[in-house]
C-alpha cells in the first residue's frame, strides 16, 4: 500500500508543521503584549514634548529652526522602518509597496532620494531596487533602543540641517489594533504647523529661556524628531508581533484543514484497497 504510506508521511509532515506554527503563534502573542505596552508607554512622552514644541514655536516666532523651514524639494530622504524577520503576513509587503509608490512619485518629479534602512527586510529591498542607502541598522531585537537608532538617522537629519536635502519622509507600519496595521508614509521634515498643532492648546505660553531661546528650541526640536522616530519603530514592532500572531494562527488552522483532508483521502484509499482485496477473494472462491 505504497499510496497509503505516502499519505501517512504527508500527514506526519503537516502535523509537525502545525506544531511549529502553533508554538510561533504563542510566542508572538506573548511578545505582542510586551510590544504594545512598550508602544503605549512611549506615547505620553511624545505627546508632552509635542505640546512644549508647539508652544515654543508660537512663543518665539522671530527664530525659525531649520527643521521648520519650508523649501522647494530638490532632494529628499526616506527613513524606511521594516522588520528583521519574516513570517508576519503581508505587513512588510504593504509598507514596501507604499514606499515604491512614493519613490516613483519623487523620482518622477526629478527629486534625488537618499534612504536610511531600519530593519533587514527594508535594507534588502532597497538594495534590490538600486536605491541610494546612506546608512542602515539591523538586528534591533524585540526592544527598540534610541541609541542604536540615532546614529543612522542622524545622517539624514544633519544633511537636512545643512540644506543638502529639503524633505525627510518616515515610512513604517502603524499599529491600529491586533487585527489591523496600516502602512504609513509621513513627512517628518520640515515639521509642519499642523503636526505641532496636534499637541497645542487654545492658548500659548511665553517662556524664560536659559541659556537662550535658540539653544532651547534647537535641542527640543531634535528630541521631538527623535521621539517621532522611536515611536514609529515601537509601533512597527507591535505591528510585527500582531501580524505574526495572526499569520501563524491562520497557518495553524490551514494545517488542521489539510490534515483533515489528507486523513479523508487516506481512509478512502485504504477502504478502496480493502474492497479490492475482498472482491479478488470472492472472485477466486467463485472460480473454484
Amino acid at each position: 500500500m505504497a499510496v497509503g504510506k505516502e499519505i501517512r508521511s504527508k500527514i506526519q509532515s503537516v502535523e509537525n508543521t502545525k506544531k511549529i506554527t502553533k508554538a510561533m503563534e504563542m510566542v508572538a502573542a506573548s511578545k505582542m503584549r510586551k510590544a504594545q505596552d512598550r508602544m503605549r508607554a512611549a506615547r505620553p512622552y511624545s505627546e508632552k514634548i509635542r505640546n512644549i514644541a508647539a508652544n515654543l514655536s508660537q512663543a518665539n516666532p522671530e527664530y525659525v529652526h531649520p527643521f521648520m523651514r519650508v523649501n522647494d524639494v530638490k532632494a529628499a530622504g526616506m527613513i524606511v522602518v521594516t522588520t528583521d524577520k519574516g513570517l508576519c503576513g503581508g505587513m512588510n509587503t504593504n509598507v514596501l509597496r507604499a514606499i515604491t509608490a512614493k519613490l516613483r512619485e519623487l523620482q518622477g518629479a526629478g527629486v534625488d532620494v537618499q534612504t536610511v534602512a531600519i530593519g533587514n527586510k527594508g535594507l534588502g529591498f532597497l538594495n534590490r531596487i538600486g536605491a541610494k542607502v546612506v546608512s542602515h541598522v539591523t538586528g534591533l531585537g524585540d526592544t527598540p533602543h534610541l541609541d542604536k537608532l540615532i546614529g543612522p538617522v542622524k545622517v539624514l537629519l544633519d544633511a537636512y540641517a545643512e540644506g543638502k536635502i529639503n524633505a525627510v519622509y518616515l515610512c513604517y507600519t502603524k499599529f491600529i489594533n491586533t487585527m489591523k496595521q496600516e502602512s504609513m508614509v509621513e513627512q517628518l521634515l520640515p515639521l509642519s504647523s499642523a503636526q505641532l498643532a496636534q499637541g497645542s492648546t487654545a492658548h500659548s505660553w511665553d517662556y524664560l529661556y536659559e541659556p537662550d531661546p535658540q539653544s532651547v528650541i534647537d535641542e527640543l526640536l531634535l528630541r521631538y524628531v527623535e521621539s517621532l522616530i522611536y515611536q514609529s519603530v515601537a509601533e512597527n514592532m507591535a505591528s510585527e508581533q500582531s501580524a505574526r500572531m495572526v499569520a501563524m494562527k491562520a497557518a495553524t488552522d490551514n494545517a488542521g484543514n489539510v490534515i483533515a483532508e489528507l486523513k479523508l483521502v487516506y481512509n478512502k484509499t485504504r477502504q478502496a484497497a480493502i474492497t479490492k482485496e475482498l472482491s479478488e477473494i470472492v472472485a477466486g472462491a467463485a472460480a473454484v
